[in-house]
């Protein structure tokens, strides 16, 4: 997420928005009323349509309330990033306004940063759970819980007596970046003897 912000006003003229986007090097950016409450998003895209439809006898310049694309897709910043990824796929975005309790802008997200995110290696994951997460926060030693990585799919495994910490490794390794699937590998609970009446 990045928390340095371009943003505008829904009355900003769009010949406005179109040089903030030149000179910041970006391709949308959030509207925002004066609580920092999102709006919307405009992109180049919404101001390239909008001045093909302009008549050249039509009105002057138009403000970013005509132009932007409303009501915002937003994400909060406790959502794990392929969740976020999804969202932007299947709402067909480029950037997520991150917002927090209130609805107030406190970054962004675009696809660049997810990217970024899920290009982490393998090794790097596997390290960060095994050092970070089953030795430090669980205090398990070193080859109590197998962890095994591939293509950001975290597979965990150990013995069956340590499956509540297993269980709870996993639940910590979703909120890594570049987790994609996490698979626990400890053998089920044997089902229990039934003691017959004597």
């Amino acid at each position: 997420m990045t928390d340095d912000v371009v943003t505008v006003s829904e009355t900003t003229p769009a010949a406005d928005v179109v040089r903030l986007l030149d000179r910041h090097g970006i391709s949308g950016l959030p509207v925002i009323d004066r609580d920092d409450k999102v709006l919307g998003v405009v992109s180049a895209s919404d101001l390239v349509r909008e001045r093909a439809a302009r008549h050249p006898d039509g009105p002057g310049e138009t403000p970013v309330r005509g132009v932007m694309s409303t009501p915002a897709v937003t994400v909060h910043p406790e959502q794990r990033v392929p969740d976020a990824a999804r969202l932007m796929e299947r709402r067909g975005v480029e950037r997520l306004p991150v917002v927090d309790e209130e609805d107030r802008l406190i970054g962004i997200v675009t696809r660049r940063d997810l990217l970024r995110v899920f290009l982490r290696g393998d090794d790097e994951i596997r390290r960060q759970v095994s050092e970070e997460i089953v030795a430090g926060e669980l205090g398990l030693p070193p080859g109590a819980v197998g962890v095994f990585v591939r293509d950001g799919v975290v597979t965990l495994a150990g013995d069956a007596e340590l499956r509540g910490a297993i269980a709870r490794a996993g639940f910590a390794a979703w909120r890594l970046d570049g987790v994609v699937g996490v698979v626990n590998l400890v053998p089920p609970v044997p089902p229990q003897e039934v003691a017959r009446p004597g």
